[in-house]
């Protein structure tokens, strides 16, 4: 049996063992916080607490998947299976589930992730005649989102002249009109999306006391991973739950709280000395992970922040070598500069490829990092790109898999009814679309109704092959109920036509297609083979749940790991490289533009924690690096460095680090507090493209300087083309220097084939080119 508190240190091994009353675990980058609450977990089974009892909530399936391992190794298997630990999202809809008769939803409601939600609220302005590109899905859809999070229901939402006004000045009035259908037209489906598991509990707890409760006697212990990242709707939820028995232990780091776009909230954190008077606080503030110059880095980053629980991380890892920091003259240059930094390191060093990690603020920077990776031949991969369950054809199945179990999910069947193709066209499902909505039923329910009644819309031709569809679903649902999980799916991949499509399809796309859905079978039957080790139900309906409440950190599959890895920062929130490159450290990309141009002490200080998390994740060196010209919408834009960059203590840095580079936010500025969430909610509107006074000034004494020192983009002055011959070594404004390797062509129209260090080879017309000679 493993002596677990042995593996602890004295500070962690206090968090474990006092286990009754609320608890705040300050848990530090790299500090051991899941061996904590692990073991915290495992130490309450040692102490006699039944399993059932225990309510552990995390924000990755994958996640809780490791932890109950380890509590198994600890403690038996057979007691840590029977914890009620897993996502907020997966153990809310267990309750559901179990109180499905009070909610008035079916138990094997479907569950829409976000593709579903955004394609019925599509639906919706469509039906609604509205124009979609004032009202764009992505935006209704996060205006809902947002509102579900705050616990606002449609009535709610229609009853806020705050909320209204908001709409009205976003020129999207309707926005109320689309939430009560688009509630309405779930409920008519037996979905849910992943906010309605959120706001329906809320709703259910504080309607039904009795059920209420029912769980808060349950759940004698309840542990909250990843506190900073709870969102006011989860706050409310683990508030209830544990009033009873008050034994509450949250793990978490303020200084990592960067998710305030999807409705968390650092305050749930900051203010837990408030709920709970009588806590006890942890601080783990051992770095195991990193050097001690990235720890300390990070450490005079993050010191800026006023909102913060105070806290001395360290680390008695080595001394290790200077934050470095890379300047270029264009983005081009940057891409340049860090690959072949990767291809030095990796060379003398004898790093792997995949001991690297290239992060930046937004997904769009990635493109000049894959061009200056494939020119060197670096293998990468792109972390946070399409899901495997995203892919089309495992979207197809799936949604023949969710009729299945659930045939009343419009979504599903819209999506599945003519593929493969049948004969049924979007006419004829247009018109029972039509139908459903005006008699407030389901697509299913008015296709089952069609030899019952008359439908002259439907030819006879047309409603054969719809009955013929029918039957199929009909038949898998009597399938599902009589055997397991895979033999379900794969009964259903073949008679589907899907796989026999698939395969007839030799091209390349369509061979990885097939060998997609191959591999979701296999997964399928891993499942199976689990789920009858455990004792687990095995039915098509239990893995459906499973894989609808995977996380974007679940959906990543494994491929071959020796490659660099390419994500956000925000992406690599828990992750961890021996060698990290922060890119694109500028003003209006990190700090982000819109944080810039709103200046507020709030969004500065979450992105300042933003840039603490990306420093964190490397365990031996990091590079920060800004390039002095970028184009943005085709134009030369001329850059500002970082101001974090200026914040560094420059006893951990080596190279040029800028200063006086920046305006400064006013920590006076906007920082407004809301009475109701309503309000707070009605304040959450797209950041209009208006400059500040303080960035306009700085614009201004940009241009000034630019202008002064010649660099301006209306002042380059190239030579004459004629005078242009192989062999010269050239300036070009964009490109950068380069050597001339050859002239074609006839004036005035000679083309000269130039490289360029930064960029490779081009071929560029002498007329047009503005070529300056340099020797």
């Amino acid at each position: 049996m493993l002596d677990y508190l042995k593996e602890l240190n004295e500070v962690q091994r206090e968090a474990v063992v006092r286990t009754e009353g609320p608890s705040l675990v300050i848990a530090g980058a790299g500090s051991g916080k899941t061996r904590v609450l692990t073991y915290r977990i495992a130490h309450l089974l040692k102490q006699g607490a039944r399993p059932s009892n225990i309510l552990a909530l995390t924000f990755t399936n994958k996640a809780a998947r490791e932890m109950k391992d380890r509590i198994g190794r600890v403690a038996g298997e057979n007691v840590a299976r029977y914890l009620w630990m897993g996502t907020f999202h997966s153990i809310f809809s267990r309750i559901l589930r179990a109180e499905h008769e009070t909610i008035g939803y079916p138990s094997n409601f479907t569950i829409y992730d976000s593709s579903d939600s955004k394609s019925l609220i599509k639906t919706i302005i469509k039906d609604f005649q509205l124009d979609d590109k004032t009202y764009k899905p992505n935006v209704v859809a996060s205006r809902i989102s947002m509102a579900k999070n705050n616990l606002i229901t449609p009535m709610a939402y229609a009853n806020s002249p705050e909320i209204r006004s908001a709409d009205k000045n976003m020129r999207m009035p309707a926005i109320s009109e689309i939430y009560k259908e688009y509630a309405k037209r779930c409920r008519l489906s037996g979905s849910m999306d992943f906010d309605d598991l959120l706001l329906i509990t809320n709703l259910l707890f504080r309607d039904h006391e009795e059920i209420l409760k029912k769980y808060q006697e349950r759940f004698g212990y309840v542990l909250v991973d990843e506190y900073q990242d709870t969102n006011y709707s989860q706050y409310l939820i683990i508030k209830k739950l544990a009033a009873k028995h008050n034994n509450i232990c949250v793990v978490g780091d303020d200084a990592q709280s960067i998710y305030s776009f999807r409705g968390a909230r650092i305050e749930n954190i900051l203010n837990f000395k408030n709920d709970y008077p009588d806590h006890r606080v942890f601080k783990l503030e051992q770095n195991y992970r990193s050097t001690q110059t990235i720890v300390n880095a990070a450490n005079s980053i993050i010191a800026r922040n006023k909102k913060q629980i105070p806290k001395n991380v360290f680390s008695e890892n080595a001394l290790g070598k200077p934050i470095k920091i890379l300047s270029a003259l264009t983005d081009n240059e940057e891409g340049f500069l860090v690959a072949q930094e990767i291809s030095q390191l990796q060379l003398r060093d004898h790093y792997q490829f995949e001991d690297f990690a290239i992060l930046y603020r937004t997904n769009a920077q990635s493109r000049i990092f894959e061009e200056s990776l494939r020119k060197r031949n670096i293998p990468y991969k792109i972390y946070g790109g399409l899901s495997f369950y995203q892919r089309k054809e495992i979207k197809d199945l799936l949604s023949y898999f969710r009729m299945t179990i659930n045939p009343d999910d419009n979504e599903a069947l819209k999506r599945i009814i003519n593929y493969p193709a049948r004969g049924i066209g979007q006419t004829t499902v247009g018109k029972l679309e039509v139908s459903a909505v005006s008699n407030e039923t389901s697509i299913w329910r008015v296709l089952t109704a069609l030899p019952e009644i008359n439908h002259s819309q439907v030819n006879k031709g047309t409603a054969t092959k719809l009955m013929g569809f029918v039957a199929l679903i009909d038949r898998f649902q009597k399938l599902s109920q009589e055997s397991d999980a895979f033999e379900t799916a794969k009964t259903i991949a073949e008679q589907t036509g899907i796989l026999k499509d698939l395969y007839n399809d030799k091209s390349p796309e369509g061979l990885s297609r097939h060998e997609n859905i191959q591999e979701l079978l296999n997964g399928i039957q891993e499942f199976s083979i689990s789920a009858k080790e455990q004792g687990d139900p095995d039915k098509l309906e239990n893995y459906l749940e499973d894989v609808a409440l995977l996380t974007d950190q679940d959906n990543e599959k494994d491929e071959e790991k020796n490659k660099v890895t390419l994500m956000t920062v925000h992406s690599a929130k828990g992750l961890e490289f021996k060698n990290v490159f922060i890119v694109g450290m500028e003003e209006n990309l990190f700090p982000s533009q819109r944080q810039g141009e709103k200046a507020t002490q709030e969004s500065l200080e979450e992105e300042r924690r933003l840039f603490y998390v990306a420093l964190t994740r490397a365990e031996e060196n990091a590079w920060l690096s800004y390039a002095n010209q970028r184009y943005r919408w085709g134009n030369l834009d001329f850059c500002t460095p970082s101001r974090f960059l200026e914040e560094l203590d420059e006893r951990y840095t080596e190279g040029q680090v800028p200063t006086g580079v920046s305006g400064r936010a006013s920590a006076e500025q906007s920082n407004v507090s809301y009475s109701s969430p309503a309000q707070r909610f009605a304040q959450r509107q797209p950041s209009s493209s208006f400059k500040t006074r303080e960035s306009q000034n700085i614009l201004n004494k940009k241009l000034v300087s630019l202008k002064e020192s010649g660099r301006a983009q209306d002042t380059f002055q190239g030579d004459d083309p004629g005078k242009i011959q192989a062999g010269m070594t050239v300036q070009h404004q964009r490109f950068g220097e380069g050597k001339v390797l050859k002239i074609e062509g006839i004036a005035p129209d000679l083309k000269a084939t130039v490289f360029f260090r930064t960029t490779g080879q081009k071929q560029l017309l002498l007329k047009f080119a503005k070529l300056r000679i340099k020797s």
